[in-house]
């Protein structure tokens, strides 16, 4: 499948909402907070962290979590690369992803040096590697030939984009994950967490970051 480029509006003046699946990138409440307790706390981060670890994304959207991963990544001390794989059906415009993200100041100083590193689909920086896959992670994941210490599962809403959920897709996360590794996402709906039980995942369920009561975790041994 060929990228498409993501078609947005704009809600609460900063937060984008995808026309396509009608769902926003991140919370109208805080993304910010919603990224470190989702993704970087339900992987146990930055505690793990380590030379050469390695992230992967389903959805990179406005690059709001590889951002947030990175900022942690320094702020523990790492001094070499985290490796971040994004897989990305519907590559959002540049303009549109700068936009979304001066709603977060705090994240200025890495915002500035991922766009002077950005080439589209890749950041090379001698504490950032990161490359967005475009194309639909059904066909581009199983071609994929790394493995991912943590997974980020952050599609749109299940109801909305089951594409991006479905047991098949879970087994090629769980078939591209190192032992020990992890997963984390937002949602706690029954057929994803079957999905990623049938893949060999321990899931657990944790509490969710605002209005979401729940939240899922993921370990694969």
């Amino acid at each position: 499948m060929t990228d498409q480029q993501a078609v947005l509006t704009w809600r609460d003046g900063g937060v984008p909402v995808s026309d396509r699946f009608d769902d926003p990138y991140f919370s109208l409440q805080d993304g910010l907070a919603e990224t470190r307790h989702v993704f970087l706390a339900g992987n146990g981060l930055p505690e793990r962290f380590a030379p050469g670890f390695h992230i992967a994304e389903l959805g990179f959207g406005t690059g709001l979590n590889m951002l947030t991963a990175w900022a942690a990544w320094e702020r523990a001390g790492q001094d070499t690369p985290l490796r971040f794989t994004s897989f990305e059906a519907f590559p959002m415009a540049a303009e549109d992803r700068a936009r979304a993200l001066d709603a977060f100041p705090e994240l200025e100083p890495w915002v500035a040096r991922f766009w002077a590193g950005w080439t589209g689909a890749r950041c090379d920086l001698p504490t950032l590697r990161l490359e967005v896959i475009h194309g639909d992670a059904r066909q581009t994941l199983p071609a994929w030939r790394g493995a991912a210490d943590a997974w980020f599962l952050d599609g749109f809403s299940p109801a909305k984009n089951p594409e991006l959920w479905q047991p098949d897709l879970m087994a090629e996360v769980a078939r591209h994950t190192a032992p020990g590794g992890t997963a984390a996402t937002y949602t706690a709906a029954g057929f994803v967490r079957r999905g990623l039980e049938a893949a060999g995942f321990t899931v657990e369920r944790h509490p969710g970051y605002g209005r979401k009561r729940h939240m899922t975790r993921a370990f694969l041994s």
